[in-house]
């Protein structure tokens, strides 16, 4: 834990009330992918990623002082208004594991209320939205009953520390703070940390556009967590690799965004996606995540492309279903390909048309 953001000491003094807050957050979507890390949530590479738009996670965070103190942090947790056990439990665990950040955690009754606009636990990163939403309303707290003490934060500052927060939920819920894109972990870029993400600043116009449609090929939960795959890259045979082509993978990625280049920004994509499933399948134990679906609409969109130059390229993450990226020029085109071509291999022919955003909302 970087000893920047601990404060043993910071405990309420008095009665501090009640309140809300609310945040929605979204999802996001690498480019270049994170996948092994090492201590505490930090990466073995860096990675970069599209912030979106639509694919949000909204956490409601009520609030109030306990009257009886206690020494654990006990919530009420909600999901869709409804109860749910296994959420709290790993909420819980997960709050009582900063601490050392936010000591006066312990001092309220906490219940949290969160929504989704698409399938967890899908593949569709629903950690990086919840858990960047969970980071700002706790950040959003600690502002307002300590204003004069961590209310003393610029909004970068903020933001960071947000950013911080969310990497110690779920490392690339670090990357869903900043508008159109983010980068995490350290490279050439000034500022560039492992401990939370930082805006990526130098973003061609067009990409500040691009649309992102998720094809859900399934939306039911997968059968190998990320957190387990991750793992799976300490002794993995091919991780020195990985990371050394990421690195160059980065590189060239961010010359192609700083110029507008949509063929090498496409290139790179698809090549991350393949090597990210690449590596799952030859870990040990092995597993494939993409389903018969997943590879039909690759197959599809390869023969698309080919046919119209269509600048149409296909990314995965840790699941079978598809994203495909575009910009915004060539949207009318892609979506009626979507619609003769693709929903055939979508679970219930659901598709979500997201767009690259500009970040969280303070509701």
């Amino acid at each position: 834990m970087e000893k920047h953001y601990i404060n043993k000491n910071l405990r309420i003094k008095g009665d501090a009330g009640s309140g809300r807050f609310a945040w929605r957050s979204p999802s996001n979507i690498a480019i270049v992918k994170y996948w092994g890390k090492y201590g505490v949530q930090l990466p073995s590479n860096p990675s970069l990623s599209f912030t979106l738009s639509e694919a949000t996670t909204t956490m409601d965070l009520s609030w109030a002082m306990k009257d009886k103190p206690s020494e654990n942090i006990e919530i009420d947790f909600f999901f869709e208004n409804k109860e749910a056990p296994k959420f709290k439990t790993k909420i819980e665990a997960f709050l009582n594991s900063i601490q050392d950040v936010f000591p006066f955690l312990k001092q309220l009754e906490l219940e949290f209320n969160s929504t989704n606009t698409f399938p967890h636990s899908a593949g569709i990163a629903s950690s990086a939205s919840s858990m960047s939403a969970l980071a700002l309303c706790l950040c959003s707290l600690e502002k307002e009953i300590f204003e004069g003490k961590a209310g003393e934060l610029t909004d970068q500052e903020f933001l960071q520390k947000a950013s911080y927060i969310a990497r110690l939920g779920s490392g690339s819920a670090c990357r869903s703070l900043y508008p159109h894109a983010a980068t995490w972990g350290e490279f050439g870029q000034e500022g560039s940390s492992k401990f939370y993400a930082s805006a990526y600043t130098k973003l061609h116009e067009v990409f500040k556009t691009y649309c992102d449609s998720i094809l859900i090929v399934s939306s039911g939960e997968k059968p190998v967590s990320s957190r387990a795959g991750h793992a799976l890259m300490k002794d993995h045979p091919f991780s020195d690799v990985r990371f050394s082509n990421a690195r160059a993978n980065l590189d060239k990625l961010t010359w192609a965004l700083e110029n507008g280049e949509l063929d090498e920004f496409g290139v790179i994509l698809e090549r991350e996606a393949l090597e990210l499933h690449g590596l799952m399948m030859n870990s040990n134990p092995s597993f494939i995540l993409m389903r018969p679906n997943t590879l039909s609409i690759i197959e599809k969109v390869r023969a698309f492309r080919a046919q119209t130059k269509c600048p149409l390229y296909f990314t995965l993450d840790a699941g079978p279903n598809v994203h495909l990226l575009y910009p915004k020029a060539v949207e009318k085109q892609v979506r009626e390909f979507i619609q003769s071509d693709l929903l055939e291999h979508c679970e219930g022919q659901q598709v979500i048309h997201d767009f690259v955003g500009t970040g969280p909302l303070d509701l």
